[in-house]
């Protein structure tokens, strides 16, 4: 990514228990849906979601969208307030920030673990993906890359053999993804995301484990300056106005 904070509990226990949540029939349909359109941008943050206008799409009766509305609600994904009725949640600057500086840490942590932890194997599959990054920076266009920018990161994730903490960052991922759907709109964005993508490839394969953590710091746009391009290409109506005039 530049990074990217893709998306989507704690345990693997828990990552199978929120597949699971997503239950077969009417409601599990619409959450899927649901989630795919909020993440990919889709339904932008603040969009309202209307049951009657949702049930008439999915051609169900209201409850099963209420109940899907209820499970993004938990997911915070979606707010629900007694005079607007439901919509896409929309996170506050200072929110934003605090789940960037986060991710940024997990992030840093994951290609430290990746260094200590790298055998051929992850070796193999980082050059693969980093040659997929390649092709779809030279040929692709911004979908394409974002793609390639995900898989990526799951290689590294992988590479921690840490299931715990590749639960956290999904999680992340899913929270702050919807306000990272503008990546990758610039040949120099997917350029440089590119670029940071060689030096943490190079660090990890040779082991080394600061490199590799101070490599993917400065690839997440957590601190000062990357943050402030991070949010200068964000819509202001994306914000939480509530949250904003506080």
């Amino acid at each position: 990514m530049t990074s990217t904070l893709t998306a989507s509990p704690a345990t693997p226990d828990a990552d199978l228990a929120a597949q699971a949540a997503i239950r077969p029939g009417h409601g599990g349909k619409i959450l899927s849906a649901l989630l795919e359109d909020i993440e990919s941008g889709k339904l932008p943050p603040g969009t309202p979601l209307d049951e009657r206008l949702l049930a008439t799409r999915f051609q169900v009766s209201r409850t099963p969208v209420r109940e899907a509305l209820q499970q993004l609600v938990a997911r915070d994904l979606v707010r629900i307030t007694p005079r607007q009725g439901a919509m896409v949640a929309r996170l506050s600057v200072n929110q934003i920030r605090g789940l960037m500086e986060v991710l940024g840490e997990l992030e840093s942590f994951a290609a430290r673990l990746a260094a200590r932890r790298v055998d051929d194997a992850l070796r193999l599959r980082l050059d693969a993906t980093l040659a997929r990054c390649q092709q779809a920076a030279d040929s692709g266009g911004s979908a394409e890359y974002a793609v390639a920018n995900s898989v990526f990161h799951e290689a590294i994730f992988a590479g921690t053999r840490n299931p715990y903490l590749t639960t956290q960052l999904r999680n992340a991922h899913r929270l702050i993804q919807r306000y990272r759907v503008r990546d990758f709109q610039s040949k120099a964005h997917i350029a440089k995301s590119l670029q940071d993508h060689v030096a943490i490839v190079a660090a990890i394969k040779d082991g080394d484990e600061t490199a590799a953590a101070a490599a993917m710091n400065l690839h997440v746009p957590a601190g000062s300056t990357g943050f402030s391009e991070f949010l200068a290409s964000v819509p202001p109506e994306f914000f939480d106005p509530v949250e904003a005039a506080a």
